[in-house]
């Protein structure tokens, strides 16, 4: 696919906010507004879709399966298919799986696949959806996607689904340790390309080492303001890693306005600012630069 020759970023990280998606999250929702404290209001896929467009900017589009573990039905994934469909100059598509399905997980993504032109799978989310990434279990998901040629996105670090409640909700922040439980997946089939999604504090060191150690595995910067960000997280992605870091907001968690203003004022080199806010995603998803 070609993208429009004045784009200047592309979203790796945003939620869909219609009203199938909000409901698909159940008690979660008012959870997570209170610990972000943000209402998520219900967004058409059109809105989302004119307000990246007025940015000059495109956003991936992501969807979560966790009825396994929490008995709720997830947005079907024909919703992000059908806005990819619609809007293809602004949307790239997910699809969400449920781990715990197996099989059906993966006729799923092979039918996302063949009827939707899908990007990739995800946001999985290890904590949430209880599983550890490394199981054998998983595996055949994971081999789906490299055959496929899909991206595989994974939640790395502190998690807010449960944030600020007893127990944090029951989820294990142990499942969302990038190493070794990604860094194994990426070892094992260095044909499968990965986003660990977000800095992954605590883990954020972790998570450096091994988009250093592994070119298949790329780090997005979604979900925390940039002035927030770990000064060894700035330091890795305008050197050592600048080829394999990505611009995410976590949308509508973190507005795209909050996200790049403060971004601006990172100290980086122009070539690693151009890297992180667009030419690594054009590269990792298979993107034309030439004009529509």
């Amino acid at each position: 696919m070609s993208i429009p020759a004045d784009l200047v970023a592309i979203d790796v990280h945003t939620h869909p906010q219609t009203e199938e998606f909000l409901a698909a999250m159940g008690s979660r929702r008012s959870q997570m507004a209170k610990h972000f404290k943000r209402e998520q209001e219900v967004v058409s896929f059109s809105a989302q879709a004119d307000a990246y467009r007025d940015r000059k900017m495109m956003a991936v589009i992501l969807n979560s399966d966790s009825e396994t573990t929490s008995g709720l039905k997830p947005a079907p994934n024909d919703l992000l298919g059908k806005a990819q469909s619609d809007h293809p100059d602004v949307f790239l598509a997910f699809a969400g799986i449920d781990p715990w399905k197996g099989r059906a997980a993966v006729d799923e993504i092979r039918r996302c696949h063949a009827e939707f032109g899908i990007y990739g799978v995800g946001e999985l989310n290890p904590s949430r959806q209880k599983f550890l990434p490394n199981d054998r279990r998983f595996f055949p998901i994971w081999e789906t996607c490299a055959e496929l040629g899909l991206v595989v996105m994974f939640h790395a670090g502190f998690p807010g689904a449960g944030a600020g409640t007893p127990g944090g909700g029951g989820y294990k922040l142990e499942y969302a340790r990038p190493v070794p439980y990604i860094d194994d997946v990426a070892a094992e089939l260095p044909e499968l390309k990965i986003i660990a999604a977000h800095p992954a504090w605590p883990w954020h060191l972790e998570s450096l080492a091994m988009v250093w150690h592994k070119t298949n595995v790329y780090l997005d910067l979604s979900g925390w303001a940039p002035k927030y960000l770990a000064p060894e997280v700035v330091r890795y992605a305008d050197s050592l890693i600048s080829d394999r870091v990505l611009f995410g907001s976590d949308w509508p968690v973190m507005t795209v306005e909050r996200w790049m203003a403060d971004f601006e004022n990172l100290e980086l080199k122009a070539s690693s600012r151009r890297k992180i806010l667009l030419d690594n995603a054009v590269e990792l998803f298979g993107l034309s630069t030439k004009a529509t």
